[in-house]
């Protein structure tokens, strides 16, 4: 199984995505996404083919077998089988590649693959990183501080999802959605329709509550799901069915004595976080 956030599962190189996965250990990039980035080709999978082959015609090697199969999502949002090779793998991949970039490559390939293993070693550097790219992105330090504690919050349940035998992306979706749909009355399809967002992450469009009563309903289910040792998926179904309703009537009590609900179309694809929250602090 491999979990991996969209903020960790792109990379960028000089403006072009370049997807990627944690897989035993080390990462793993998508093949195709670095032979676009290198070739600027307008059918990357019909280049890899021809790459392989000739290849394969001119010293016998077979480039395949420095591939491993793992999942990437595409642009559908669907996850498929992708050609994927580790740091020292795709090195020997680029040699095949004619590329002016190839050596500004490589050194950018070797530090990003590298990154992960020094946040392993000190995780404090991915939670610097992780605050450092929010903020470029126009988020204030209190939503920062919020998100980012909402990540290690369901990292936590992801966690503990692994050890209750819950193991396939689609089983991670439908449990996420009974706790949204417990927490807000939406699931996360739905609430992404309500604030107009297509491909965006959903979280990164949340104001302060939001995030909040997401955090509350995910650590309830943490704790439900050990209090009765959850196994399988029926049993976790229901332990997030009752995380979300523990933060649902949280959720319902604040509105009541509030008069605002939490629910919010809102979203930042026009306008950053830090700008709407400075002009509603100036409106107090």
């Amino acid at each position: 199984m491999i979990k991996m956030d969209t903020k960790d599962a792109l990379v960028v190189f000089q403006g072009k995505h370049i997807r990627r996965a944690w897989h035993d250990n080390r990462w793993f990039f998508s093949v195709v996404d670095i032979v676009s980035v290198l070739t600027d080709s307008i059918d990357p999978k019909d280049y890899w083919y021809r790459i392989k082959k000739r290849e394969l015609e001119s010293s016998g090697i077979e480039l395949s077998t420095f591939c491993r199969q793992l999942k990437l999502q595409s642009a559908d949002g669907k996850y498929y089988e992708t050609d994927c090779a580790d740091t020292e793998s795709m090195f020997r991949i680029i040699q095949s590649i004619p590329s002016k970039k190839a050596e500004p490559f490589k050194r950018w390939l070797a530090k990003v693959g590298y990154e992960r293993v020094q946040e392993i070693e000190n995780p404090e550097l991915a939670q610097k990183r992780m605050k450092e790219i929010f903020k470029a992105k126009g988020y204030s330090n209190d939503w920062v501080e919020k998100r980012v504690r909402g990540i290690a919050i369901r990292d936590e349940l992801t966690d503990e999802w692994d050890k209750r035998g819950i193991n396939t992306e689609k089983e991670y979706a439908i449990l996420t959605a009974e706790i949204s749909k417990a927490t807000f009355g939406l699931t996360p399809s739905e609430y992404k329709e309500l604030k107009g967002l297509k491909k965006e992450n959903l979280r990164d469009h949340m104001n302060d509550l939001e995030i909040i009563f997401t955090m509350l309903g995910e650590a309830s289910t943490t704790k439900i799901a050990r209090r009765k040792d959850a196994k399988g998926f029926i049993e976790n179904k229901k332990a997030a069915k009752e995380g979300g309703t523990v933060a649902q009537v949280a959720r319902k009590e604040l509105e009541k004595r509030s008069g605002e609900r939490v629910v919010s179309e809102e979203n930042y694809l026009e306008e950053a976080e830090s700008v709407k929250r400075k002009k509603l602090d100036s409106l107090k």
